[in-house]
């Protein structure tokens, strides 16, 4: 529940176009979007780790500059669930605190962007490429300077 609605699941986009000329494209609806964006915060915000590994492609790719500090990797890229695993692990682990509050969601056409704000007030952008599937294949954060 979220606001005192319950919410339904998102599973991926919902189909628009002409499909006899291969004009379909995949698009995130407004609600579609904020259902995804509720969901990723509320499984980061039970620091279960499945749950949060959920939302992300096998492929998924994220550049974040924290990833670039714990990791020690210069261009702050992360590839691929496995590594996904490891770099959220040594996160949740790092903050213990960890809580996003989300204020604010914007959406594309396979994308959405998360503003948030974390347990130390840091506002947070994300932005993120989504499969038709739902998952996320790409994720670039920003930070509050």
């Amino acid at each position: 529940m979220v606001n005192g609605r319950e919410l339904v699941r998102y599973s991926g986009f919902e189909k628009f176009g002409d499909q006899s000329n291969g004009t379909e494209h995949s698009a995130l609806t407004a609600d579609e979007a904020k259902q995804f964006a509720h969901e990723w915060i509320e499984a980061w915000n039970s620091h279960d780790l499945e749950r949060i590994l959920s939302h992300y492609d096998e492929a998924a790719e994220l550049t974040s500059p924290t990833a670039a500090r714990l990791l020690g990797a210069p261009d702050g890229t992360v590839r691929g669930t496995a590594n996904l695993r490891g770099y959220f692990q040594k996160g949740l682990q790092a903050y213990p605190e960890l809580r996003f509050q989300l204020k604010d969601v914007l959406c594309g056409v396979r994308s959405v962007l998360l503003y948030y704000t974390n347990q130390n007030g840091t506002h947070t952008g994300e932005f993120m490429e989504l499969a038709p599937s739902g998952k996320v294949t790409r994720v670039v954060a920003n930070y509050s300077a």
